[in-house]
């Protein structure tokens, strides 16, 4: 009978099938499918279908809705392939490589996971990224489901990509009882992720107390992180105060590490947005000092940090009489506790900027824009130097200088100067990331664009504020240096085709308020700093082709005029067709463009040859100069 199916026939039944699964009707299935063809039946159930940003077969989709009776149906009657893969969403996560198993697993459908183990499928099947049906459960915290799959052969031991076990996900989700079951089958406490942490640190981090002290039960060790930090030490930083105090509790941790978890833990109390409470910063950041004298003929003195400008040269306290100083001093306390975070943790650590950001925040939301500007300055520059990306800090300085220059408060260049100066840097790095990534090529390209986007807001606002001349040749040099790396966007746009577009995104939290495209005065410092005037996009389109389809020349008629005229008297060359042959002139959407085009038209007769070997096919390829073989390819 598969033979009176056309293709068109095919597609629709593959439709009805899929719905069919999705929906639970095994019956219906049944009945379109139980006297066809095997390779009809095969391509239709190999079949993957794209729906609500997943592509799944009939099987697959199945299992991820529960759908028992459809699994039995087609298990036992059409041999549809049990290891048939596909990408499903959990969580907000896209899963790729996902099979029925996988899908039944970390959905919680416990008698569809055992219908298809035992019509044979394989347990270990792991994703793309190697997560098992195993890990899946472990993930929901199913522990019927994980103590059938391990029953049937399940290896608790198979890590994911990043070398994180069942157990670290059961104890990071808090899954208290599939922990014990795991650790009483033998999961060792101590296997470490690529980041170096083990299940401990997992637990710690999110405050599982009850799991915390499981582990420590069945023997779990206190090892460093890859950022030197024990599972004590990240409890402190995330605020966890009972499981530092549990761990401080046991025998074998020592004074200094109680006494660093202790002042650690107050000062996170004193900057953590989620976790703020001034009095208890101040109740642990004394009984820190209290553990520090409690032996007086062995007293544990403060190690010697420097002082950090951005926390006002804030010297810590030395003494419990000094502490008791700053009791009701808030700022104080803020500023001590960023010094002792940065002493504990050390300024190469990725938590260590976090807290320094939100207490920058609080300043700027109180119009202390200058102490705001200091400690973000100091957070971006400990992340640029561990080459982590800063592209948030970048975005976060345009947001704040663009609300001090909307308020009026004095904005000085030296701030956007330093900004800039980083930004190019993190450029830079953004294209040496790009290389070196296959994996996050999309996501670190995004991030590029974004800065590319910044830098612009950044020279806008730059622009925009006072400066003396040393300070505006020192701009000119900013740009210059800008360009000389050639950003481009995914489609060719160069940063002056962005300055042209009035369609360039601009950020809407008070970047706004200051910046707008197209702008002519930053057109046309462009220009002067050496921008390429006839760079083409994707499209062929020069910065002249974008500019004259600014479509507000009424309210915009200074700055359409003030761009079109630089680019033209840089020597823009006017017949310079995209790659649909046009000319600037003929992507006019309003008359006014037209006219100033039509105003300051010189076609030279180097041009007008150009075009005639171009229009009439004329071979020119490797009979002239290279430079005249540029010149005729742009017309």
């Amino acid at each position: 009978m598969g033979s009176e199916f056309n293709p068109d026939m095919i597609k629709v039944l593959k439709k009805k099938v899929f719905s069919a699964a999705r929906e639970g009707m095994a019956i219906s299935i049944f009945a379109m499918l139980w006297n066809l063809d095997r390779c009809v039946i095969k391509e239709v159930l190999d079949y993957q279908t794209e729906e609500d940003g997943q592509t799944t077969t009939p099987l697959i989709i199945a299992a991820r809705n529960g759908e028992e009776k459809v699994i039995q149906v087609l298990l036992s009657n059409f041999s549809v392939d049990i290891e048939q893969t596909g990408t499903v969403k959990f969580d907000g996560y896209v899963i790729e490589g996902a099979t029925a198993l996988w899908c039944a697993s970390g959905a919680g459908h416990f008698n569809v996971v055992k219908c298809l183990i035992e019509h044979g499928a394989d347990v270990n099947h792991p994703t793309l990224t190697n997560s098992t049906p195993l890990r899946a459960a472990c993930f929901d915290g199913r522990l019927d489901i994980v103590r059938y799959l391990v029953e049937h052969k399940s290896d608790l031991t198979i890590a994911n990509k990043y070398n994180n076990t069942c157990l670290m996900i059961s104890c990071y989700k808090g899954h208290r009882d599939v922990v014990a079951y795991l650790l009483e089958k033998g999961a060792s406490p101590d296997c470490r992720a690529h980041c170096g942490a083990t299940a401990l640190h997992f637990s710690a981090e999110c405050g599982h107390l009850s799991i915390v002290r499981l582990l420590v039960k069945f023997g779990a060790s206190m090892p460093k992180n890859d950022h030197f930090m024990t599972p004590l030490i990240v409890a402190a930083e995330c605020g966890k105060a009972d499981v530092v105090e549990y761990i401080c509790s046991l025998n074998e941790c020592s004074k200094v590490d109680k006494i660093n978890a202790l002042e650690l833990l107050g000062a996170t109390f004193a900057n953590d947005k989620e976790n703020y409470d001034i009095n208890r910063a101040y109740y642990y950041l004394k009984k820190g000092m209290e553990e520090r004298f409690k032996n007086s003929k062995h007293v544990v003195h403060k190690q010697y940090y420097p002082p950090v400008p951005a926390y006002g040269n804030r010297r810590e306290s030395q003494s419990l009489a000094e502490l008791e100083l700053l009791e009701k001093d808030n700022n104080a306390l803020h500023m001590e506790s960023l010094a002792i975070r940065e002493r504990i943790l050390g300024p190469d650590t990725p938590e260590v900027p976090h807290p320094v950001i939100f207490r920058g925040a609080v300043f700027a939301d109180s119009a202390r824009f200058e102490r705001c500007i200091s400690l973000w300055m100091h957070a971006m520059k400990l992340r640029q130097r561990n080459n982590r990306t800063i592209s948030k800090d970048l975005l976060r300085f345009s947001q704040v200088f663009s609300q001090m220059v909307h308020l009026g408060v004095k904005l000085q260049f030296l701030h956007v100067e330093n900004v800039f100066e980083h930004a190019v840097v993190e450029l830079e790095r953004d294209r040496e990331r790009i290389a070196l990534d296959e994996e996050d090529k999309d996501a670190l390209n995004e991030t590029y664009q974004a800065n590319i986007h910044t830098c612009l807001y950044l020279l806008v606002i730059a622009l925009r504020i006072e400066k003396n001349k040393e300070e505006v040749l020192q701009l000119n040099k900013l740009m210059y240096k800008f360009l000389q790396i050639k950003p481009v966007l995914k489609n060719g746009y160069s940063p002056l085709h962005m300055v042209c577009d009035g369609a360039t995104l601009v950020d809407d939290f008070h970047v706004n308020d200051v910046v707008s495209f197209p702008c002519a005065s930053l057109a046309v410092a462009l220009v002067k700093c050496g921008a390429d005037i006839n760079f083409r996009d994707t499209h062929g389109n020069i910065p002249l082709h974008v500019i004259v389809r600014y479509t507000n020349p009424i309210n915009g008629f200074d700055t359409l005029h003030q761009i079109i005229l630089s680019l033209i008297m840089a020597g823009s060359h006017l017949d310079i067709r995209n790659y649909e042959r046009k000319v600037p002139v003929q992507c006019c959407t309003t008359g006014v463009a037209e006219v100033i085009l039509r105003q300051h038209s010189h076609i030279s007769l180097k041009c007008i040859a150009a075009r005639c070997i171009r229009d009439n096919n004329i071979q020119y390829r490797s009979l002239l100069p290279m430079f005249l073989e540029e010149f005729i390819h742009l017309h």
